[in-house]
């Protein structure tokens, strides 16, 4: 069993389900994590139907670590409920960190996925192949002062990834937008593919 939380738009009508994963768990990431929650904010602002969830072992969330494996899994499963609990909406995946290289193996593998929105991709947890043929539309945010994802390694492995693609800067502070959490959010609502 997942601890999740199922947020639908205040004031818009929803076009899109959206599923958010969070940080590294073993770092201390989770659902409440203030960069996924500015994510998911962001996202029902312009009218997505978010799911944020805790992976395995974290929150009321069952299990233990899953060596990144385990937690593709998880976000697998995730999706495939808030699929089934919209199946009238197009489905879309977003994540931070350790999240967003999860919702890019998901997203990438799964058929039909409207867009990817991974912010703070951690280049420093090594090569993304399966970014190389991945055509899904994706849309990454990153800090100026990432520690995780040194702007000149981002750039040299975002190159090598399929289009299309959409890359932007966000100048903060550190890898989790430091001082500009009111500009990421903004490009996160930026970022979504309306229908």
């Amino acid at each position: 069993m997942l601890e999740g939380l199922l947020e639908e738009p205040d004031h818009v009508a929803a076009h899109t389900a959206v599923l958010v994963c969070h940080p590294h768990p073993l770092g201390g990431g989770t659902m409440h994590n203030k960069v996924v929650y500015r994510i998911a904010r962001g996202l029902r602002r312009v009218g997505c139907v978010v799911l944020r969830f805790n992976f395995r072992g974290v929150g009321l969330s069952e299990g233990t670590h899953g060596n990144f494996v385990g937690e593709v899994e998880d976000a697998r499963m995730a999706l495939e409920w808030l699929r089934a609990r919209y199946p009238e909406l197009p489905f879309a995946l977003a994540g931070f960190s350790f999240g967003a290289r999860a919702i890019t193996r998901v997203g990438c593998e799964v058929e039909g996925a409207r867009w990817m929105l991974p912010t703070g991709f951690p280049t420093v947890q090594g090569p993304a192949e399966h970014l190389e043929s991945c055509t899904v539309p994706k849309n990454f945010i990153l800090s100026t002062h990432d520690q995780y994802a040194p702007r000149a390694d981002f750039e040299a492995m975002y190159a090598t990834w399929a289009e299309p693609k959409r890359l932007e800067w966000i100048e903060a502070g550190d890898h989790f937008f430091s001082g500009a959490l009111d500009v990421f959010e903004e490009a996160v609502v930026r970022s979504v593919v309306l229908p």
